[in-house]
């Protein structure tokens, strides 16, 4: 495996005339390589030597910029790196234009393979959420906590809004919406995108808009922007028909790894109702709900998740309600016991 900085522009001949990719104050970049696949790393200078190691993984149209307001909150818990998954943010697209649930999650084990971290404490977000499930459940040896945000699991009954992302999967679909929308700006589409994936769109600071709209007129310069999009919506898909061991269900089953579930109560992309099954899915859960948040809890309420990762580290069981500006959490600890969680998921309209 080998590794590099990236330098303030990118390389001419990977992203063309593409504006440079946006990196936080105390964050850095650099691109690693290993079996086959290049990857693109966020991280941050640990508090201290020694922390374990931690990894996080996007969703659908994502990047690892989408973890960049919960990984300050945890520099003095762990050693933070973030991955763009092939195809997204500044990661060039796989080679063999492998976007399923299994490529992205194999893109994760050879770079954790490869860089010698795990076991890591590893967070996911939508469909990071289903390929973090699938990496702890077939490679237990390098995962020593799950936090899933909203993950993306097999849901009989989609939610309506959810559907539009669903259609992107059919064959032709994401070259027609392409044209149909060729007039959108950049900020008609980022406001589209906040309206669906948070619960408050008006918790989205002016600067985190203006720095949305920049990363959405960067992507769509890049050449393989649509079939990203539509090789994983199409991943997403056909992991939900996979039945017998290879279900994620069955696979949730099989994580041993302790694990942080967190839903929110104005997902309109991951009903709020799959949050109990959740529960009783993974062997040693806890259930953090948050009625007003959204699919990004960890954008929207960074302090909560950090707070709830906290506390799955401390080992804390019993129920706990936060406080004010905490999207109104409730926690609840299932420790193997194969039971419902208790929490409150009523009275959301999913």
């Amino acid at each position: 495996m080998s590794s590099t900085e990236l330098p303030s522009v990118p390389p001419a001949n990977v992203l063309p005339k593409v504006t440079p990719v946006r990196v936080a104050e105390g964050e850095r970049l650099r691109s690693a390589e290993c079996r086959g696949i290049t990857v693109t790393v966020r991280s941050r200078p640990p508090a201290r030597e020694g922390l374990p190691p931690a990894l996080y993984v996007h969703g659908l149209g994502g990047s690892s910029q989408n973890w960049s307001a919960l990984m300050p909150l945890l520099d003095e818990l762990v050693d933070s790196e973030a991955l763009d998954l092939p195809g997204f943010g500044d990661s060039p697209p796989p080679d063999d234009g492998d976007y399923s649930i299994t490529g992205h999650a194999r893109s994760v084990i050879r770079y954790l393979d490869g860089a010698g971290r795990g076991p890591v404490h590893l967070f996911g977000n939508s469909m990071g959420g289903a390929i973090a499930t699938r990496v702890a459940a077939v490679r237990p040896d390098l995962v020593r906590t799950l936090t899933l945000v909203s993950p993306a699991l097999p849901e009989i009954r989609v939610q309506r809004s959810a559907v539009p992302t669903g259609l992107l999967a059919l064959p032709g679909v994401a070259a027609l919406f392409t044209r149909l929308t060729k007039q959108w700006t950049a900020e008609q589409r980022v406001r589209g995108v906040t309206a669906l994936c948070y619960g408050d769109p008006g918790r989205v600071t002016p600067e985190g808009f203006r720095n949305a709209v920049e990363e959405m007129e960067r992507r769509l310069q890049l050449p393989y922007f649509w079939n990203a999009m539509a090789g994983s919506a199409r991943g997403i898909v056909n992991a939900y028909t996979l039945g017998g061991q290879h279900g994620l269900w069955r696979q949730a089953e099989r994580v041993l790894a302790p694990t942080l579930l967190v839903y929110g109560g104005r997902d309109q992309l991951v009903s709020y109702r799959m949050a109990q099954r959740a529960a009783r899915a993974f062997r040693d859960s806890r259930l953090v709900t948050l009625p007003d948040a959204g699919h990004v809890a960890m954008m929207e309420y960074p302090e909560t998740v950090a707070a709830a990762f906290r506390d799955m580290l401390a080992g804390s069981a019993g129920t706990t309600e936060a406080g004010d500006g905490s999207g109104g959490s409730r926690t609840e600890s299932s420790k193997g016991s194969g039971t419902e969680s208790g929490a409150d998921v009523s009275g959301t309209g999913s």
